[in-house]
C-alpha cells in the first residue's frame, strides 16, 4: 500500500481574502512560517521516500520545512499538483469574485466550471492532472511508500474526492485547511481515506512496522463492522480488552 500525504501550504498574507492562483512571489507570512514548522515538527517521527511540491512559492516553502533535517529524502517539483489555474480571476479579491455568476457553478457544478481568459482551466482538468500525478507517483515510487504531495485547497479536495469514489460536484463539501493534513492509502483495489484535514492529531499510526504489512487482499478490503483501527490487528485487540478487564 502507498501512503500519501496531501499537505496544503501555510498561510499566506492574502489568504482568504484574494485569489493567488499562480501569482508569483506569494509568500508564507509569519502564521504559515509558524505552521509550516509545527507540521514539519509533528510529521519527524514519520519516515519519508519522497515529498512531491507544487512549484508555487508558498507551498515550496512549507515543503522545505518539511525536507529539513531529511537530507536522503528526494525532493520533487510537479507542476501537476500545482494550483488550479483562475484565469482572469487571478490575483482578485474574493468578495468581488463571489458577486461573478461563475461563482455559483464553482460551489453548486464545479464540474462545469471553466474559469476565465487564455491562461483559465477547467476544475475537472484540474482533478484529471492532479490525480494523475499521483497514481504517476504512486507508481515510481512503490507500494511501500509513504510520501508527502505539498499543494493547494481546491487541488487537495478534488483528489480527495477522486479517493472518495466521488463525483467532482461533491468536492466543496471536503475542507482542506492551511497546513492540514490529509492521509490517503492507496490499495490494489481503491484507496482509503485515512485523514482529513488534520491540523494537530498524533501520526503514530502513520509510520510503518516491520511486519505488519497486510497481505495484498487484506490491504483492499474494506473491513466489515469498522475494524478495531489502524494497525490494530485483531489479536491485539483482545490483548488491550484483556489487559484494560484485568487492570
Amino acid at each position: 500500500m502507498t501512503l500519501v500525504l496531501l499537505v496544503r501550504h501555510g498561510l499566506t498574507a492574502v489568504t482568504g481574502s484574494v485569489l493567488s492562483g499562480w501569482t508569483p512571489g506569494i509568500s508564507l507570512d509569519d502564521r504559515g512560517t509558524a505552521q509550516a514548522q509545527a507540521l514539519a515538527t509533528r510529521l519527524a517521527p514519520v519516515p519519508l521516500d519522497a515529498i512531491v511540491c507544487s512549484p508555487l512559492d508558498r507551498c515550496a516553502q512549507t515543503a522545505a520545512a518539511i525536507a529539513a533535517g531529511r537530507p536522503g529524502v528526494p525532493f520533487h517539483t510537479d507542476d501537476r499538483v500545482g494550483e488550479c489555474r483562475y484565469g482572469d480571476w487571478t490575483g482578485k479579491p474574493l468578495k468581488k469574485l463571489a458577486k461573478e455568476p461563475l461563482w455559483r457553478v464553482v460551489q453548486q457544478h464545479p464540474s462545469g466550471a471553466r474559469f476565465p481568459g487564455p491562461d483559465g482551466e477547467s476544475m475537472l482538468e484540474m482533478q484529471y492532472r492532479a490525480v494523475s500525478a499521483v497514481r504517476d507517483w504512486n507508481f515510481r515510487l512503490g507500494p511501500e511508500a509513504t510520501y508527502v504531495v505539498c499543494s493547494h485547497g481546491d487541488v487537495i479536495k478534488a483528489i480527495v474526492t477522486d479517493a472518495l469514489g466521488l463525483h467532482l460536484d461533491q468536492c466543496q463539501r471536503v475542507q482542506a485547511d492551511p497546513c492540514s493534513l490529509t492521509v490517503i492509502r492507496y490499495t490494489p483495489l481503491r484507496p482509503f481515506v485515512v485523514r482529513m484535514n488534520d491540523t494537530g492529531g498524533d501520526v503514530a499510526g502513520l509510520i510503518r512496522h516491520e511486519g505488519g504489512r497486510p497481505g495484498r487482499r487484506a490491504e483492499s478490503d474494506g473491513v466489515v463492522g469498522g475494524g478495531a483501527g489502524q494497525g490494530v490487528t485483531a489479536a491485539g485487540a483482545r490483548e488491550a480488552v484483556t489487559a484494560d478487564a484485568q487492570g
